[in-house]
C-alpha cells in the first residue's frame, strides 16, 4: 500500500517534530518534509507534491492564511490547519475553512501544545480523510458541459406538502463551512422558513462560524440559544458540543440545547436534530445532508420519512462534496427526492419551499 505523503508547515521546531513523529508512526502515512513558515512551505509544496499539508495559522514571514491562498490557487492540495482555541484563532480557522482547508486540529495547550501527542489518533484520522477529499476550484455548468451526475432529480415532482409553514434542517460535517457559505449566501432575504443546522465542530468554533456566515448572507445567521423561538428567514447553528432539538410551543418552535450523551460519537448529532423535527406536526420538512465523513443523518432522515411521508430529502452530489460520506449514505440508504451540487442547492431549496 502506498503511503500518503504529508508536508508539515509550522514555525515551531518542536511542533514540526511532534507532528512528523505522529504521522510517521502510522503505517499508511509518511511525513516527507517540513517547512518553518508559509514562504518555505510553498516551495516545499511545489517541490515535494504532498498528498496532504498540515499548516499552522500563526507564523512569521508568511502566515498560514496567506500560504493557504497560494496553495489553493497554484497547487491545490488538501490542507489541515493547526489552530489555537482563542477567539482570534477560531476566527482565522473559519476563514481558512472557507478558503478551502479541509479540516483543522486544535492546539489544546497553547502555542507549544505539549499534549498534542495525545491527539495522535485524531490527527492521523483527519490526515487520511483529507487525503481522500475532493477539492473544487470551480464546476463547469455550461450548456456544453457533460451533465454526468451534477444534478439527479429522482422524484422532484413528488412534493406533497400539507401545511402552510415549512422547516429546513441541514446536517453537515467535514467541508461544511465552505458548503454552508455557498448555501446560505445564496438564500434571499425574503426566505420564509427557519433553517436549523448541525455542523460537526468544537464548541469554540461554531460562534465564529455563525458570525462569519451572518456577514456573508442576506438572512440572519446565528449560534442558537436554549429556549429561543425560531424565526422565519433565520438560520440557526447548533453550538459545538451541544445537541440541537426543537419542540412546538403552540404554532411556534423553540430550540432545545442540551449536553445529553453523544450519539455515535457526535454531539451535536444530525440524527438527533432530524428525529426531533419528526414530532413537529404542523410544518412541512425539508431535510438536507451535505459533505461530511460517516453517516450521521441517515437514521434521522429515514425516521423523518417514516413519520412524515411528505418530508423532502436532499443530498449533496458527489461532484461537489469535499467528503462524500454523509450524502453518499443518504443516497444509498434513504432514497432522497433530489441530489444537487452545492452551488445549485440554495435555488433548489427556495423553489421547493414555495407555496
Amino acid at each position: 500500500m502506498d503511503k500518503k505523503k504529508v508536508l508539515v508547515i509550522d514555525d515551531s521546531a518542536f511542533m514540526r517534530k511532534v507532528i512528523s513523529d505522529i504521522i510517521n508512526n502510522d503505517s499508511s502515512l509518511e511525513a516527507i518534509g517540513t517547512a518553518r513558515n508559509g514562504e518555505d512551505g510553498l516551495k516545499k509544496v511545489k517541490q515535494l507534491k504532498p498528498d496532504v499539508v498540515t499548516l499552522d495559522i500563526e507564523m512569521p514571514v508568511m502566515d498560514g492564511l496567506t500560504a493557504l491562498k497560494h496553495i489553493m490557487d497554484n497547487h491545490p492540495t488538501p490542507v489541515i490547519m493547526l489552530s489555537s482555541l482563542t477567539y482570534e484563532g477560531a476566527e482565522s480557522t473559519i476563514t481558512a475553512l472557507q478558503y478551502g482547508a479541509v479540516d483543522f486540529i486544535n492546539k489544546t495547550s497553547g502555542s507549544i501544545s505539549l499534549d498534542l501527542s495525545q491527539k495522535s489518533a485524531e490527527i492521523c484520522e483527519k490526515v487520511k480523510d483529507a487525503a481522500n477529499a475532493k477539492l473544487h476550484k470551480s464546476i463547469d455548468l455550461s450548456p456544453e458541459a457533460t451533465p454526468g451526475e451534477l444534478t439527479i432529480n429522482r422524484n422532484q415532482s413528488s412534493k406533497n406538502f400539507q401545511h402552510e409553514q415549512t422547516l429546513v434542517v441541514v446536517g453537515v460535517s467535514t467541508g461544511g463551512p465552505k458548503a454552508l457559505q455557498e448555501l446560505l449566501s445564496r438564500i434571499p432575504s425574503s426566505f420564509s422558513c427557519p433553517i436549523l443546522i448541525v455542523q460537526h465542530m468544537p464548541a469554540q468554533f461554531t460562534r465564529s462560524l455563525a458570525e462569519r456566515l451572518d456577514r456573508l448572507s442576506e438572512i440572519s445567521v446565528k449560534e442558537v440559544r436554549h429556549g429561543e423561538l425560531l424565526k422565519k428567514g433565520h438560520a440557526y447553528i447548533a453550538p459545538g458540543d451541544y445537541h440541537f432539538e426543537v419542540k412546538s410551543i403552540g404554532r411556534s418552535l423553540a430550540a432545545i440545547i442540551e449536553q445529553t450523551p453523544a450519539v455515535n460519537g457526535h454531539r451535536p448529532s444530525v440524527n438527533r436534530l432530524f428525529q426531533s423535527v419528526a414530532s413537529i406536526s404542523h410544518m412541512n420538512k425539508v431535510a438536507v445532508v451535505l459533505t461530511g465523513m460517516g453517516n450521521d443523518g441517515t437514521e434521522g432522515a429515514k425516521f423523518l420519512k417514516e413519520q412524515d411521508a411528505s418530508t423532502y430529502l436532499i443530498a449533496e452530489s458527489k461532484e461537489t462534496a469535499v467528503i462524500y460520506g454523509m450524502p453518499k449514505s443518504i443516497v444509498e440508504q434513504a432514497n432522497p427526492n433530489l441530489i444537487k451540487p452545492i452551488n445549485e442547492m440554495a435555488d433548489a431549496i427556495v423553489e421547493i419551499v414555495k407555496q
